[in-house]
């Protein structure tokens, strides 16, 4: 959070490595085209993101209203395989750079249906690690960089506000088990180690509430 969250969830900067050199093609696309995606939504995406971004599964996060270089940055993850996942690697495996762009493009320009706290007492806890954090455990605040309402900060943090609380608490896993590695993720895999499983599950309720 402080420094650092997907869908998905941290953005690279272009470096040497072939890895981060093909996570930062996507985003060099400035001509990109959110109608040209259309065709690729419509055919794959819309299955368990919606067509207009917003998932109709738990498991799957909404990509409504997501930054246009997150999303574009995780699917050359994706396509890569340094972000695991057997599905969404199938899908990346045959997008080009400018595909990319274009979904990244397209889907920042829907908008969220925000979901919504369910269990008052755990989004309570959630709304005090979310805005000030835990200095006694050094759990930064989320807000710091995800912002107040969880619109992130483009480019560099990702849109949490309005995402699905069991999506939310599983990247919180999967960054406190190492499984998401990727980018700047170790600044995530610090705060997630630091948040009991108690507390991760009481911000991923917060989130979910946030407009």
């Amino acid at each position: 959070m402080k420094h650092g969250l997907a869908l998905a969830l941290a953005i690279v900067g272009v470096a040497t490595h072939p890895v981060a050199s093909l996570a930062a093609e996507p985003q060099a696309a400035v001509n990109a085209d959110p109608a040209k995606a259309q065709q690729i939504v419509t055919q794959v995406c819309s299955a368990c993101h919606g067509a207009d971004g917003n998932s109709a599964s738990p498991a799957n996060p909404n990509l409504a209203g997501q930054g246009a270089a997150y999303i574009s940055t995780q699917l050359s993850y994706f396509k890569a395989g340094t972000r695991k996942n057997p599905v969404m690697a199938g899908f990346a495996a045959a997008l080009t750079p400018a595909d990319m762009a274009n979904l990244g493009a397209y889907f920042e320009k829907q908008t969220l249906k925000p979901q919504a706290a369910r269990d008052k007492s755990l989004a309570e806890l959630g709304q005090k690690l979310y805005r000030a954090g835990n200095g006694a455990n050094g759990v930064p605040a989320c807000a710091a960089c995800h912002g107040p309402n969880g619109a992130g900060i483009p480019a560099n943090y990702p849109r949490l506000g309005g995402q699905y609380t069991d999506y939310t608490y599983a990247q919180l896993k999967a960054y406190n088990s190492g499984e998401r590695a990727q980018g700047n993720a170790a600044i995530m895999q610090g705060v997630a180690a630091h948040l009991s499983d108690h507390e991760s599950k009481a911000v991923a309720e917060y989130i979910a509430g946030l407009r």
